[in-house]
């Protein structure tokens, strides 16, 4: 029988929850709102109050009762949970279309990651100034991300080589993948792969849009 370490398992959409609340704390601190009590902040995002308290609980004690949360020290208890604290170095590794508007997204520098490697196999690429990031190349990519101590690597490649680049991003030490090609990944469990596929997303609208009737109904 496996012992018990004591810590509590976080599931995936209390993670993506934490992420929302972050979000709506940051917008409520530029608006110098001092305070929100858990029903406030669950308005926000369509939740309950019972589980935005219980969404914190897992991380400590948090706001008084009866006062509610400061704004502030709240949004930065959770910017440490999530890592936001510290600054990451993050390569992007395919600068086409998607790429080249990832690596232009403000948000990333503002919570801490921060682009600064890109590669790619156009030689017409390789070598040139993209939005102030050299360009290299790909054949040099586990010497460049072991040599820069990379956190992160995201890939914005074709499906066709998408394993065989993350073959060389797990080779080269690095555990923390964004993939964006749009394929499901082998990784070793160490390795925290998230993958963002934006067709499946539109899908999901989409479908939403056609059903919306029947899934209105379900919800009632």
């Amino acid at each position: 029988m496996a012992a018990d370490d004591g810590k509590k398992k976080i599931s995936e959409s209390t993670i993506q929850r934490l992420s929302l609340y972050y979000r709506v704390l940051s917008i409520l601190e530029k608006e110098n709102i001092k305070t929100i009590s858990s029903k406030e902040l669950a308005k926000h995002e369509k939740l309950t109050p019972a589980q935005v308290r219980k969404d914190l609980s897992f991380f400590g004690s948090f706001g008084t009762r009866g006062l509610g949360y400061p704004v502030t020290e709240l949004k930065n208890r959770i910017a440490t949970i999530l890592g936001l604290d510290r600054e990451w170095k993050v390569a992007m590794v395919g600068v086409g279309n998607i790429g080249s508007a990832l690596v232009g997204y403000k948000e990333f520098q503002r919570h801490g990651f921060s682009i600064n490697m890109i590669f790619d196999n156009d030689q017409r690429k390789i070598g040139s100034n993209h939005k102030g990031i050299l360009v290299s190349d790909i054949a040099n990519l586990k010497e460049g991300l072991r040599e820069n101590n990379i956190d992160i690597v995201i890939i914005a490649v074709p499906a066709t080589v998408a394993q065989y680049i993350v073959d060389d991003i797990v080779e080269a030490g690095v555990s923390g993948i964004l993939n964006f090609a749009p394929i499901n990944l082998k990784v070793p469990e160490n390795v925290i792969l998230r993958n963002e596929n934006m067709s499946m997303e539109l899908e999901h609208i989409s479908f939403s849009l056609v059903n919306r009737e029947s899934i209105t109904a379900t919800k009632e």
